[in-house]
């Protein structure tokens, strides 16, 4: 399938990867996009002019993943502005930056918010935009995280529901057969707004900088990378429950 004349979806899609995508998309020919964000609304709406002045109509619109109300009143208002949804992008998530061997500064709440967000937030968009993705004989592509494969990154919830993405995949694929492929991307380093955040402009140039050296492509990825995969999987018409790792080839040599 390619992003010709189709419309897409892309959670979380004001910033980062989630922008990324949607322009890659909109380039590709898109027929329409949608972003949803819970708190950058300017981000999402300068993404929306962005995506309009490349000739493809869009809509920004607040849903949180983690309220299925909101959820569905996105898939509705997807519907009601296009008509169809072809493709999803389940990319909105959220971490807690806690070190791992700090047990005690996790807590159950922790645990409760990013299970929410990034597992079950994304089964909610699934099954929100089902009816619609089974009607255009559709495409879901989940991001997840090299997080999912090993130990490490921002926290050991966040590892632990980006490992549950994985599995959710795998049995959404299996749900939403024959009609609709589901697949995941599972980037490792990215340069975003995100890592920033979490370590600071200085403290981020430093770990990927350090981290180049151990791998192979000797690169960071940038979140087109990421987007790059996500077109590569929507184009694969018989691939269907599997995550494709974005990480320079750093995984080979954990």
């Amino acid at each position: 399938m390619e992003p010709q004349g189709r419309v897409a979806v892309i959670t979380g899609g004001g910033t980062g990867i989630g922008r990324a995508t949607s322009l890659a998309l909109a380039r590709a020919g898109a027929a329409g996009i949608v972003v949803s964000y819970t708190r950058s609304a300017e981000d999402a709406g300068t993404l929306v002019r962005a995506v309009e002045a490349l000739g493809v109509p869009a809509l920004a619109r607040r849903a949180d993943v983690a309220d299925d109300g909101e959820v569905r009143a996105l898939a509705a208002a997807a519907r009601d502005r296009f008509g169809r949804v072809d493709i999803l992008v389940n990319n909105a998530g959220t971490t807690r930056a806690v070190p791992e061997p700090d047990l005690e500064g996790l807590t159950d709440a922790d645990w409760r918010e990013l299970l929410d967000v990034n597992v079950v937030g994304a089964f909610r968009c699934a099954r929100a935009f089902a009816p619609d993705l089974r009607a255009a004989r559709g495409a879901v592509v989940n991001i997840a995280s090299i997080s999912g494969y090993r130990a490490g990154g921002s926290s050991i919830a966040y590892g632990v529901s980006k490992a549950a993405m994985l599995q959710l995949t795998r049995n959404l694929a299996a749900a939403l057969a024959p009609e609709v492929r589901v697949n995941a991307v599972a980037p490792g380093t990215v340069t975003t707004r995100w890592q920033t955040g979490l370590h600071g402009e200085d403290g981020f140039a430093e770990r990927a900088r350090a981290e180049r050296e151990s791998v192979p492509l000797r690169a960071t990825a940038g979140p087109e990378h990421v987007a790059q995969a996500v077109r590569g999987l929507l184009s694969m018409d018989m691939v269907t429950g599997e995550t494709l790792i974005v990480d320079g080839g750093k995984h080979i040599r954990y």
